[in-house]
């Protein structure tokens, strides 16, 4: 076989692979297709009924008004047990002493003093829980794709439709400072930004300080209709130390002193939103689904009255993009298009009113509002994506309809039906987490094209006769010291898990930091998936490197005993790497042939990934456990599969030089005439014969120190 013919070979097999891997991912993780359409103020998102608030003000949209300016406080990573206010203790029980408790004093203070002005909840964050993606469930209501992780390196600008698009096109001033990303998101948005970078998870101090320099100036100026702040320095403190380190105790006394800040500076038409995007892990990462990463703080807090009763003692358990439609509504702007979020219901009472009735039906109003635009995301997204449950869309939208015809009988009833209020909004409330149920049901689905393709190219035949036959036991345990490796290097297949302090190792910050970062993350990460991959053609050579260097006998099969004894200078096996110019057509096959099998023995290891995520994808563990493993698995494969083309193109190369080498020298002494008997013919001439020629020209030091192999293992 010609040398090129065994490397496409290896590159189309890997590439039935690839397709299969694409072909999984597509069917397996989160996948949507994302509409390019916008909601407008000039179309309601069907016919619009409202008990209270007035189309006809001036600026009012799908509902009026109630807080013309915003103040929104992103903290990263601020997890819920770190705002959680922390009660005395009971009484004979030792008091739990952690530096992350109790720092954030403000909050419960505010909540004890005010409480129908501010509202603490428990944040429940839809994985990944890396912060790209939290910005972008906090602008658009929606679930981002799994993937996007990788995103995270490298943001791109949001195109469907978002709050911050929503704002600008109302001529809302949008002001922003924090992490860069967000411009990365948003570029081009706001009217006035002062962006830090973000990646640097050693600097706890830069990016707060920055922002707390600007603050209170920008506050006071007046120029400003939102204020959209984003502080890193919790997330980089738990990166760096640890959420139990004393230092993150400092990091969360600094927040707690400005969200009292805020609160002082607020004026009375301005609502303050402080919200974590995200949790972390006890080893202060985050990135997969635990509850530690998926429990974020979200706190509300108005100068006016907001809520109608006290907080309960245990704060309730929302969904993190239920904070979209919310904010939207109270804003007096229309709800994205694409949002699958529930609107907190209790922030759209009637606070001022004394009768429930009137609080109960206000709240039906937003949730009707919010039921609608869902329904209409969902008829438009079904028309052109065939993803969504038929029989479970089909059921949604006939308790929508039913939902909408009781809000509408109720509205022109008297007053007094509260009973009847409240399963319309017990109805309309099951719709909305119904939809969500769905999606995230749906969007999680398994394609058998990826077990079709991996059956394809594992029946390719992969056995081909010669003498330098690898067995499989030795091509398997290479492949299970390359995940050997991998694990007892400090990895493990999971997001949270990953060596993010490699990205710093000899890097400055400057032009192409994050790229670089990222190629220093991934070659820490898959260094014995490449290692491996690279060095498995030397598998070939093991066997001719454990033989013994004396001169041995050549089998000779039955019968030619007597021929044996005629030309006994005939009777040497060739040497160690000798026999592969004894048979040099037989080497690139056995290239081949290795080849194949360890890319059959990884696509085994990918196969087992992909089965048990598919059995599982249902499994509360699936986005921990079974998909990170799987997307391990699958670029481990696409690192191992290109350096063994590699490793095994450097062995070609090496063996044509040696080849070359070899003809050089035999032409060399066939022009020096010292042996004219001897006619070399090419790559089918006999190895034996000349190792008989070549032997006698090396030099009487080289055969006494033993290295007469190394003039057989150049040809």
């Amino acid at each position: 076989m010609q040398k090129i013919s065994v490397l496409l070979f290896l590159a189309w097999v890997s590439f039935l692979f690839y397709a299969g891997i694409a072909l999984f991912t597509s069917g397996f993780l989160l996948t949507r297709l994302e509409l390019n359409n916008h909601s407008s103020c000039q179309e309601p998102p069907g016919p619009v009924f409202l008990p209270w608030g007035s189309q006809g003000e001036p600026g009012a949209c799908w509902m009026a008004s109630r807080f013309p300016r915003l103040v929104l406080v992103v903290i990263d990573a601020l997890r819920f047990d770190f705002a959680k206010p922390q009660f005395s203790h009971v009484s004979g029980e030792p008091p739990v002493s952690l530096p992350f408790l109790g720092k954030l004093s403000s909050l419960q203070r505010i909540l004890e003093s005010q409480p129908h002005h501010a509202r603490l909840y428990q944040s429940k964050v839809d994985p990944p829980t890396t912060t790209m993606q939290r910005i972008k469930a906090l602008t658009t209501g929606s679930l981002p794709t799994f993937v996007d992780a990788g995103s995270n390196f490298a943001s791109y600008a949001i195109a469907e439709d978002n709050l911050i698009k929503q704002l600008t096109s109302t001529g809302r001033r949008v002001v922003f400072m924090g992490d860069e990303t967000w411009n990365d998101l948003f570029p081009g948005a706001f009217s006035q930004a002062f962006f830090f970078p973000s990646f640097d998870v050693r600097d706890l101090h830069t990016v707060d300080s920055g922002i707390l320099e600007r603050l209170y100036p920008t506050m006071d100026s007046g120029e400003w209709d939102v204020l959209i702040i984003h502080f890193l320095g919790v997330d980089h403190c738990g990166h760096k130390h640890g959420p139990h380190h004393p230092e993150m105790a400092k990091k969360l006394s600094q927040m707690d002193q400005v969200i009292q800040g805020l609160v002082e500076h607020l004026e009375n038409d301005t609502l303050l939103v402080v919200t974590g995007d995200h949790g972390m892990t006890t080893n202060g990462n985050h990135g997969g689904d635990s509850e530690l990463e998926n429990s974020a703080a979200l706190f509300l807090y108005s100068p006016t009255a907001l809520f109608p009763s006290a907080p309960p003692e245990e704060p309730e358990v929302i969904p993190q993009i239920s904070l979209v439609p919310t904010l939207a509504l109270l804003l007096g702007l229309p709800i994205p298009f694409g949002n699958i979020g529930e609107v907190i219901a209790e922030v759209f009472s009637e606070v001022e009113d004394s009768q429930p009735h009137f609080s109960a039906l206000a709240q039906a109003s937003a949730l009707h509002l919010n039921a609608q635009q869902v329904s209409r995301f969902l008829h438009t997204y079904s028309a052109v994506a065939q993803d969504l449950q038929i029989k479970e869309l089909h059921r949604l939208q006939n308790l929508f309809s039913k939902a909408s015809a009781d809000y509408q009988q109720l509205l022109q009833s008297p007053q007094g039906a509260e009973a009847a209020l409240q399963t319309v909004i017990t109805e309309l409330q099951q719709f909305l987490r119904g939809v969500r149920a769905m999606c995230i049901e749906s969007w999680a689905r398994f394609s058998l094209s990826f077990l079709l393709l991996h059956l394809l190219a594992a029946g390719i035949p992969i056995t081909t006769p010669g003498p330098f036959t690898v067995p499989w036991q030795a091509v398997s345990a290479w492949a299970f010291m390359a995940t050997q490796t991998f694990y007892s290097t400090g990895h493990q297949p999971v997001f949270p898990a990953i060596h993010w302090h490699a990205a710093f190792v000899g890097v400055s910050e400057g032009p192409g930091f994050t790229w670089l970062s990222a190629l220093l993350v991934g070659s820490n990460t898959f260094a014995s998936h490449l290692l491996f991959a690279v060095g498995c053609p030397l598998l070939l050579l093991w066997p001719f490197l454990c033989e013994s260097q004396g001169p041995r006998k050549r089998r000779q099969p039955p019968g030619n005993e007597a021929e044996a004894t005629v030309r006994p200078e005939e009777e040497e096996e060739p040497l160690m790497e000798m026999r592969l110019r004894d048979a040099p057509h037989h080497f690139n096959a056995a290239l081949l042939q290795l080849g194949l099998k360890y890319l059959f023995v990884l696509g085994i290891q990918i196969l087992a990934s992909a089965l048990a995520a598919s059995i599982l994808r249902r499994h509360l563990m699936v986005w921990k456990v079974f998909a990170p493993k799987f997307i391990f698995e699958a670029m481990g494969f696409i690192v191992s599969s290109v350096g063994l083309c590699l490793g095994i193109a450097l062995v070609m190369r090496v063996d044509g030089a040696v080849s070359s080498w070899f003809r050089q020298l035999v032409l060399s002494h066939q022009r020096a005439g010292e042996q004219s008997s001897l006619v070399y013919t090419g790559a089918g001439s006999s190895a034996r014969e000349a190792q008989s020629y070549l032997l006698p020209s090396c030099s009487q030091e080289l055969l006494v120190s033993g290295t007469s192999s190394f003039c057989n293992s150049k040809s």
